[in-house]
């Protein structure tokens, strides 16, 4: 699902940044400053932590997103990304 929307809105996955939360839209709108409205993101749910882990390591290290992987515990159950851009930040 990810993949494919970044497909669909720039591809480059270099202009991306990739990460787990458990609450990805406090991490994304929050602590990231992604515009909600206007900006470019998506989240979606894994089946547990272990597997969002998994997703966010391919994100990062396969396909070449920004990132840090390693965060979070084991509430951290959401895979999110967003297009980076001027107004966002990569950690808080």
């Amino acid at each position: 699902k990810i993949v494919t929307h970044v497909q669909n809105n720039g591809g480059v996955y270099s202009e991306w940044y990739a990460g787990i939360a458990s609450d990805p839209r406090q991490r994304m709108f929050i602590e990231h400053g992604v515009r909600e409205v206007g900006g470019v993101w998506i989240f979606a749910p894994a089946i547990n932590s272990e597997t969002a882990r998994v997703a966010e390591r391919h994100l990062i290290n396969a396909l070449g997103t920004d990132g840090g992987p390693g965060g979070g515990d084991y509430t951290t159950n959401f895979v999110y990304a967003y297009k980076k851009a001027a107004h966002t930040r990569e950690s808080n």
